[in-house]
């Protein structure tokens, strides 16, 4: 059966991953597919639960059931939260900055749905001009010796949709596997038709309504990809001085970082003026040299001219506040072709406008002699001839930025050319006051003042590429009577001529040719429109009536005006709405180290390769393959081997795609930078195995008791009499856990969120109150039991709600295996999050400082066994305490603190009582003091001959220490950092060598 490639993207590509729609006016693709609808079971856990938690065996099989089942896509609700997910770009696999939006997004999704909220949430993928282009040439050269010129643009753009057939399907099969609960049935890619027919109508209705026009305008001229690039995809290479940079296309490096000082001749006189440049190749395009009018020193030559030593021909002296009188000799040289300074001081005094760059970064024919010469090779000459003509006057090493092409490391060269231009001025005064008003929050606040700055001071948007992938304007141009063209945008050469028939009322045999701009729009015009083409605009669809305006844009801030303000702007523009009424913005992933990553620098995570692990030769041997690829260099991949050697010498350990989510969302990710530190992954690895090993013990005490899963039930508050005060106490820090994590979710700070339940799950439930029911549980009563396992029951299963829009693989796998109860749902992904008001009847503040009483003492029991070196558990302490009541509390909860503090018998004595004299102590107030007995414990000499070879030891770190900060020119030679970490390391041996000294007396009185 033949089906079209819509039909397959909407029916079959959705399974896998795969999204292959083509949307090319010339070709007509189908494919031959065979269609599965195989049911998907619900996973087999018939088998008793793994002894340990493992990440691969909990994670497998629940996503395609879950999608099956329809759990991402509930209907009808509360309320209506809409959000579309920032398309990634189809060149690759998505990195830890993609893996961070996936887990805020899907945390903050999941748990609106289970507040009972209808949630649509829209997955896309991003054709990505430029970066795509660039990585299939690169390919095609690599593996086959062609470039696009070679295949023309029709074939070319066939490769890169092949290449698109092949690569974007891993993107979609990452993020299934990070347990994205996406509606993949609204999936788009941005060379879809809705969206080609989207961005068509948006240029048009731009276009008529006077807000986009052509110009002339100095461009970032990539010359390795012969296109304009946006600021966004330049890099600036930061040089003290003197530098050698390889730069494409030359075989050897590029001198970069030095200033060179030539003369030019005043035509009526004997005096010269002395310039300097980094650029001297420019000088071939000079049009005047520029002082500032103020500069006593050349105010007779305002209106002089100059003769160019290779034009033959003058040109002016100028007087310009732009020009720093303090820098050098306060003379500059004027190129209004290749600096944007100089192309408005050119625009300020008419100065001509002479390009000496080609395309391709030749010299031009400006001056004969150094036509077709390469850019970088010219320089040299220039620099040779003008020291023929004896007006060369030296050089320098001098700090400098180098802009760079980010996709091809290019060296970006400034450009005039006939541009598209969108004028922004209107729709930014619209952004600004919709954030005036509060119709648009912008997460955090810190980032409002960003927004009013950058549209306040707004330029009109270049909007057009010259590139061969991605939507091809929709305007053409109409040459008629004679020589004369008019633009006209329409969605076909017969539209446009119909439209200039209309408009101009010119006859048709009047028209010489009409032809199609080759140019391609900006990739941030088609995302731009993302928020509402996705759902069927410029038609009036049912889901743009019920959908649109979406309710939350979640991203990250780098791309807060590349982006998200565009969205704003031409959402405004073309639907006369918000596109969503809340920005969240999210920081920059880095390294361990706070280093910005890239592929380049070894130091790029994949999500995978964290929820998998890998060894370190498999991401070596990665760069190697995309070195074959023609994705990295050799150099790139030699730097990039040895930062994944330093920051990764084992590998990556296999964590899990729940322990990355709820890590990520560990980080305050309001912030601006997130240093990622993979050992911080492991560690919520760890946590997922404490959780799995509570419900382990939960159903394992629900198993030895006579009715069994019966007594599993929540806890009432009408049973809260029947209950003992650990009971009550776990159950008020629950309420508090659950408050936290509403009131935080409310908020946005997910990061309060996790540490709330990591402070309920780890330190309350697991490290105390476990701790604390284990005698009762084997040696209470039948009712004490259920108790016990009622209030476990009831914390366990409402922390794996709290928990599941975070660890959703871990919280679906232990909530199945819980007993089924009345209540129990079919997934928990239908279930309710647990709410504030729900559980405050729980909430006993005063109960909560009461018990705390019990596990400082507990604690304090603890920390002197610690400080002995005991590990047994019978011995014996006291306390102390002038404290009636708390001496009256302690004795009717001694259980607790004997079981806690691991101790056999605790005496509590009103002050001024006195323990045995060979006790250790510790205060814990003015009022209060906890003792251990050591008599028969301990052995003092083995004791004191331990602390004295450990005091011994603290002393030599000590004396070196001061050594190393006391040294000549210490202070003068050391970074703040060293000194502050040498200053905190001393002082924390010098405390830990006094608390030795004052175990040493106390033991030598024993």
């Amino acid at each position: 059966m033949l089906f079209s490639l819509r039909d397959v993207h909407r029916n079959v590509f959705r399974l896998s991953g795969v999204y292959a729609n083509k949307n090319l006016s010339s070709t007509k693709r189908y494919f031959r597919v065979n269609i599965s609808r195989r049911s998907v079971e619900m996973k087999d856990l018939s088998q008793p639960m793994a002894s340990g938690y493992k990440p691969r065996d909990v994670e497998s099989a629940w996503y395609a059931w879950w999608e099956q089942q329809g759990f991402f896509r509930r209907q009808g609700g509360k309320e209506r939260f809409v959000m579309v997910l920032p398309p990634p770009n189809v060149t690759g696999n998505l990195h830890l900055g993609h893996a961070l939006t996936c887990a805020v997004q899907d945390a903050i999704a999941r748990w609106h749905q289970m507040l009972g909220n209808e949630v649509v949430w829209v997955p896309g993928c991003d054709h990505a001009g430029i970066a795509t282009q660039v990585v299939v040439e690169r390919h095609l050269w690599a593996s086959q010796g062609l470039t696009r010129h070679h295949l023309g643009r029709e074939k070319f753009v066939e490769e890169v949709w092949k290449w698109k057939e092949e690569k974007g399907t891993q993107i979609y099969d990452q993020m299934k596997r990070l347990g994205v609960s996406l509606d993949w049935d609204r999936a788009v890619f941005t060379m879809d038709e809705v969206m080609c027919e989207a961005v068509n109508e948006a240029f048009i209705q731009l276009f008529d309504s006077g807000l986009i026009y052509r110009r002339n305008a100095l461009v970032n001229w990539c010359c390795a990809l012969q296109s304009a690039i946006s600021d966004i995809e330049v890099d600036h290479l930061h040089l003290t001085g003197k530098t050698e940079v390889a730069v494409p296309g030359y075989e050897k490096p590029v001198t970069f970082g030095m200033m060179y000082d030539f003369a030019y001749k005043l035509s009526d006189t004997d005096e010269e003026l002395v310039v300097c440049t980094t650029r001297p190749e420019t000088m071939l395009g000079d049009t005047a040299v520029m002082v500032h009018p103020d500069d006593k020193r050349y105010q007779h030559l305002h209106g002089s001219r100059v003769h160019h030593p290779f034009r033959n021909e003058s040109i002016p002296v100028i007087a310009d506040y732009h020009v720093d009188p303090g820098f050098g000799t306060g003379v500059v040289k004027v190129t209004p072709g290749h600096d944007q300074n100089d192309y408005e001081v050119g625009k300020r005094h008419g100065l001509p406008e002479l390009t000496v760059f080609d395309e391709q970064g030749r010299m031009t024919d400006i001056v004969p002699e150094f036509e077709n010469i390469p850019r970088f090779e010219a320089r040299q000459l220039v620099l040779e001839a003008l020291k023929e003509h004896q007006l060369f006057r030296g050089s320098r090493s001098h700090p400098m930025m180098v802009p760079r092409c980010s996709r091809t490391q290019d060296i970006i060269e400034p450009l005039l050319k006939p541009q598209w231009f969108i004028d922004c001025d209107d729709m930014a005064a619209q952004a600004i006051s919709a954030v005036q008003k509060g119709d648009l929050q912008i997460h955090p606040d810190n980032h409002r003042q960003a927004w009013f700055e950058w549209l306040k001071n707004i330029k009109d948007w270049c909007v057009s590429r010259q590139l061969w992938w991605g939507h091809r304007i929709p305007v053409y141009c109409v040459h008629h009577g004679g020589d004369q063209e008019t633009w006209i945008a329409a969605q076909s050469r017969e539209e446009a001529e119909r439209k200039f028939l209309r408009n101009s009322g010119a006859s048709e045999s009047s028209i010489i040719a009409i032809n199609q701009e080759e140019d391609v729009l900006d990739t941030w015009f088609s995302s731009g429109l993302f928020p509402f083409a996705v759902f069927g605009w410029p038609k009036e669809t049912d889901d743009l009536r019920r959908l649109y305006p979406t309710t939350l844009l979640e991203t990250g801030h780098d791309i807060l005006f590349f982006w998200v303000a565009r969205m704003v702007m031409l959402g405004v523009q073309l639907t006369g709405e918000l596109p969503f009424k809340n920005i969240l913005l999210h920081g920059l992933v880095c390294d361990a180290q706070g280093h910005k990553m890239s592929k380049s620098k070894g130091n790029v995570i994949d999500p995978t390769d964290v929820i998998e692990g890998i060894s370190l030769q498999a991401l070596n041997d990665r760069l190697h393959a995309s070195a074959k690829g023609g994705i990295l260099t050799a150099a790139e991949v030699s730097q990039g081997i040895k930062k994944q050697t330093a920051n990764f010498p084992e590998g990556i350990p296999q964590c899990g795609a729940d322990a990355l989510r709820f890590t990520l969302c560990t980080y305050n990710t309001k912030n601006q930078l997130l240093s990622m530190d993979v050992n911080r992954i492991e560690q919520s690895k760890f946590l997922g195995n404490k959780i799995w090993q509570t419900v382990r013990f939960l159903l394992s005490a629900i198993q030895k008791t006579p009715n069994g899963m019966h007594n599993a039930y929540h806890v009432n508050i009408e049973q809260r009499n029947e209950l003992s005060v650990m009971d009550k106490w776990i159950l008020s820090r629950l309420s508090q856990m659950v408050s936290v994590a509403n009131k935080n979710f409310e908020a946005y700070d997910l990061h309060l969120v996790t540490s709330g339940f990591i402070t309920f799950w780890q330190n309350h439930l697991c490290d105390v109150y476990l701790e604390s029911i284990k005698p009762s549980l084997r040696s209470g009563s039948e009712e004490t039991k259920a108790a016990l396992i009622s209030t476990l029951w009831t914390c366990v299963e409402v922390g794996l709600r709290v928990l599941s829009p975070f660890m959703p693989f871990l919280t679906e796998e232990l909530y199945q295996r819980l007993p089924c109860v009345t209540g129990k749902r079919e997934s928990i992904m239908q279930c309710d999050y647990p709410l504030h008001n729900e559980w405050l009847c729980w909430r006993d503040e005063e109960l909560g400082k009461k018990v705390e009483s019990l596990l400082t003492v507990a604690a304090a029991i603890r920390n002197l066994k610690t400080t002995y070196n005991i590990t047994q558990n019978k011995v014996q302490g006291s306390v102390v305490s002038e404290d009636s009541d708390l001496n009256a509390w302690l004795k009717e909860n001694l259980p607790v603190v004997l079981t806690l503090g691991r101790i056999e018998s605790m005496n509590i004595m009103d002050a001024p009582a006195s323990p045995p004299a060979t006790s250790a102590m510790s205060t814990l107030s003015d009022t209060t003091a906890v003792y251990l007995h050591l008599q028969g414990v301990i052995n003092p000499k083995k004791e004191l001959q331990r602390l004295r070879k450990k005091f011994s030891k603290l002393q030599k770190e000590e004396t070196k220490l001061f050594g190393i900060v006391s040294a000549p020119g210490y202070v003068e030679k050391s970074p703040l950092h060293v000194q502050e970490a040498h200053y905190k390391k001393l002082t924390s041996l010098r405390r830990e060598m006094d608390q030795v000294q004052e175990l040493i007396r106390r033991l030598e009185v024993m």
